[in-house]
């Protein structure tokens, strides 16, 4: 038997856990497509000669069997002995390629050798595009790639390739994308329109896409609604913090998400003042007929005498026309300028709920609620806050379930408790958040597999960074 060379290859997927960063996607194989006859030039059994077909379907036969076994080490040569003389198979099969990518999956894992690794990564992107040559289907086999790479390749695959063959296959498939791909794709995008290393236009776009093929995808799924479940608690929330970036988004998608709210409640002027602000915020025309009827809802039942000129006034009128930079940059200066206990920690605590609930910016919308409960000791809702945004941190700081999202239920609940400790007033709604976030604990299971216990101090990372103590499930 010829020694094998290590190179090519495809894999499939065993889940490795991903750092705190990334996201998880749905921890299942990949579903295959249903069989296509091929469309490429590669050979096919029938294309052999008697005496070859006939060796090579013996291969085909022993190498499954041990594969089957996880024997890997004696499988690879009859797999290469098959796939090289016929990869195409019987024409209609393709799981000769999945069959090659799991093994040096393993390969790739059960190595040190960065050579090695290396030489393992280019055999599975060298085997995909085999792939794509016997049989087409290049969107699905792309997307294929670029998941493997993202979650088992990591370290031998930048994010610009990968971002690639994402968008290469979401280019193809559109709003009919494949579920595995969207987690790591939204994970990539957010984290390059945050870094401006795309422009907010391409950012924009495509996390519309994702958005809608999200919607979609819960709306018609069959077999594959639990991994649009997770798909669905990670993706939107994690695209949603890319509001605060001005301008990524259009005028019609915050009326979409935002302007059925003032439907709803059409005589509220805390719902009016909040998607007032959101449309004026994205820019749109006021002549646009949902932002007309929000205009004239606001005059209707929401008039304010405004403040006297000041500081304080252009704070306000920079808040109301959705300018919240400056809105912040003059409330501040505005608390800055006061003695006052009261309206010092008042603004700063407004400047902590612009950051969290406009600009999406988790560790500035901590600080100024920080420094409004500092000053003063003995209000709650600054921490009820806090609580609020680390119990929302879960697509930020992990997929959105599991592990790495669930222990920011911790430092949440220690929140809410300190919130009805230094504020009795605020127990009612304390009691309420910590209830339900109880129930999102991890579970004990969860803490014995990792070696801890209940009652252990836990740090949680992520921006959160903060000390805790491990708790479980009921």
């Amino acid at each position: 038997m010829r020694k094998y060379i290590l190179i090519l290859l495809p894999i499939l997927y065993f889940a490795c856990t991903p750092k705190v960063t990334e996201p998880v996607v749905v921890k299942e194989e990949v579903k295959e497509t249903p069989p296509v006859e091929k469309k490429g030039p590669c050979t096919t059994l029938s294309e052999l000669s008697p005496t070859d077909k006939d060796a090579t379907e013996t291969a085909f036969v022993l190498y499954k069997d041990l594969v089957k076994q996880n024997n890997f080490d004696e499988a690879l040569p009859l797999w290469e002995k098959a796939y090289y003389k016929a990869p195409a198979a019987n024409g209609r099969i393709k799981y000769q390629f999945d069959d090659g990518v799991k093994m040096y999956k393993y390969f790739y894992a059960n190595t040190t050798d960065n050579a090695l690794k290396q030489s393992y990564r280019d055999s599975v992107e060298s085997i995909y595009n085999k792939r794509i040559e016997c049989f087409g289907d290049d969107a699905y086999v792309k997307g294929r790639l670029g998941f493997d790479l993202y979650y088992y390749m990591k370290e031998h695959s930048s994010d610009n390739e990968i971002f690639k063959l994402f968008k290469e296959s979401i280019d193809a498939k559109g709003e009919d994308m494949d579920y595995f791909i969207v987690n790591p794709f939204a994970k990539i995008l957010f984290d390059k329109a945050v870094s401006e290393e795309i422009s907010k236009e391409e950012a924009g776009k495509y996390a519309q896409i994702v958005l809608r093929a999200v919607k979609k995808g819960m709306a018609n799924c069959v077999k594959d609604c639990d991994a649009w479940k997770i798909v669905n608690d990670y993706a939107p929330p994690r695209l949603e913090n890319l509001e605060g970036i001005k301008g990524l988004y259009p005028c019609e998608y915050f009326v979409d998400k935002y302007y059925q709210e003032y439907v709803d409640n059409p005589s509220d002027c805390d719902v009016i003042n909040k998607v007032y602000r959101k449309l004026k915020y994205a820019g749109c025309s006021e002549t646009q007929t949902e932002f007309a009827s929000l205009i004239q809802a606001k005059k209707d039942n929401c008039y304010v005498a405004p403040p006297q000129e000041s500081t304080l006034r252009q704070a306000y009128n920079a808040y109301e026309s959705g300018d919240y930079q400056n809105a912040v940059k003059y409330f501040e200066e505005f608390a800055n300028s006061k003695d006052d206990i009261e309206k010092k920690s008042k603004y700063l605590f407004l400047i902590a709920k612009i950051y969290y609930g406009e600009i999406k910016n988790f560790p500035k919308a901590r600080t100024y609620a920080q420094k409004a409960a500092d000053i003063k000791p003995n209000w709650g809702e600054p921490y009820i806050l806090i609580g609020k945004l680390y119990a929302s941190s879960g697509p930020l700081c992990g997929p959105g379930t599991g592990w790495d999202s669930q222990v920011v239920t911790w430092p949440a609940i220690d929140m809410f408790n300190k919130a009805k400790q230094v504020d009795p007033s605020t127990a009612s709604e304390a009691n309420k958040w910590i209830n339900t976030y109880t129930q999102y604990m991890p579970k004990k299971s969860d803490i014995f597999q990792r070696n801890i216990k209940e009652g252990d101090s836990f740090k949680v990372a992520c921006w959160i960074n903060r000390n805790t103590t491990v708790r479980t499930a009921p």
